[in-house]
């Protein structure tokens, strides 16, 4: 008999109990069983699962409906399970990324059977790997009927505050060309690698923009995040390759960003490697402004990528609200301030009432 969950359970201790259930990525699957057949226990809801993702949503007839989503995975262990409790302190891995967020997800799909809006409660897989594989992305693409609503949560950790949308990211390659020859007659050749001199030159000369989206800043970046060459300790270096990432506001498209990145290297052979797009809070729309309001503190952008991107490709507005300092992800020393864990319930359910 698999692990079975107590959504009884107070929401530190239930953190608790879903880390010390391992799921790094690939391997959730007995973490999807136990939430799928608690969630099925319930009742008030319907459940759908695709791989292991597991979706539960209310069907009251409300005018709106908010979807409340977390991811089921880790990144691995790394010693630090079982969990243990030091005070007012959780620690170990999953405490902050993301499962006291998850925790909080299945206490109000638990405890709040007739919230003001109908809900949708998304316990998803493989968000810590690479993109192709992630559940939230599979459901987006095979059931976008399971996602539809009026607004979206994502509740990575934020430390209790409001984390509206995010940037986009896109990585590009600049390719450099030069010619080999013998390291000893050198002026036989051209140096790839000390051509891309004018390139890191350009990068540390750009100044990034700060962009203001629905009220919130988003700060851009423009950065090499890796450099490439050469095949050996005697040989002149024929070909470079430097790696760029452009973080950049969600008030631009894709193409935008990278038309905007060939033009920083104009004269260049640009590479696009890979890229996605960031979303806008929608801190403007009346269900969103009524979750700040419930939740309160003072918005803030989301600096890095994540999943709230998938919801506003469906049309979703969406915000990040967790618990957990975003810092501490992943980190071996991982750990959560209980009380934050409360307060994120706490304040969600006051908003899932009104």
């Amino acid at each position: 008999m698999g692990t079975v969950l107590d959504l009884d359970l107070p929401a530190p201790e239930l953190t608790a109990q879903l880390c010390d259930l391992a799921s790094p990525s690939g391997a959730e699957g007995p973490l999807a069983d136990a939430v799928e057949a608690a969630l099925r226990s319930l009742g008030h809801v319907t459940v759908d699962r695709d791989g292991d993702t597991v979706v539960a949503r209310t069907a009251l007839g409300r005018a709106t409906r908010v979807v409340l989503a977390g991811h089921l995975d880790t990144v691995p262990v790394a010693g630090n399970l079982p969990t243990r409790r030091d005070g007012g302190v959780l620690w170990g891995r999953g405490t902050v990324d993301m499962k006291g967020g998850v925790a909080v997800g299945l206490r109000l799909a638990a405890h709040v059977p007739a919230p003001a809006s109908d809900v949708t409660y998304v316990f998803y897989d493989n968000e810590e790997v690479e993109a192709d594989r992630n559940g939230l992305g599979r459901v987006a693409r095979d059931h976008p009927d399971w996602l539809t609503a009026d607004f979206a949560v994502l509740m990575e950790p934020t430390s209790a505050a409001v984390e509206g949308g995010c940037n986009g990211t896109l990585r590009v390659a600049v390719e450099l060309t030069g010619v080999a020859a013998h390291s000893a007659r050198w002026w036989r050749g051209s140096n790839a690698i000390h051509a891309a001199g004018p390139v890191l030159q350009r990068l540390a000369a750009y100044e990034p923009a700060t962009v203001t989206v629905d009220g919130l800043d988003y700060r851009e970046g423009l950065n090499a995040v890796g450099i490439s060459g050469g095949i050996a300790g005697n040989v002149i270096p024929d070909r470079c390759q430097v790696t760029v990432n452009y973080r950049f506001a969600p008030s631009h498209t894709e193409a935008e960003a990278l038309d905007h990145v060939q033009q920083v290297f104009d004269g260049y052979d640009v590479r696009l490697l890979d890229s996605a797009p960031g979303a806008r809070p929608g801190l403007d729309r009346p269900v969103a402004a009524a979750f700040v309001a419930a939740v309160g503190g003072e918005p803030r952008a989301k600096v890095g990528w994540t999943d709230v991107a998938r919801f506003d490709a469906l049309g979703v507005p969406a915000v990040n609200y967790g618990p957990g300092d975003p810092q501490l992800a992943h980190a071996d020393d991982e750990r959560v301030d209980v009380a934050e864990i409360e307060a994120c319930e706490s304040r969600l359910r006051a908003w899932l009432a009104t």
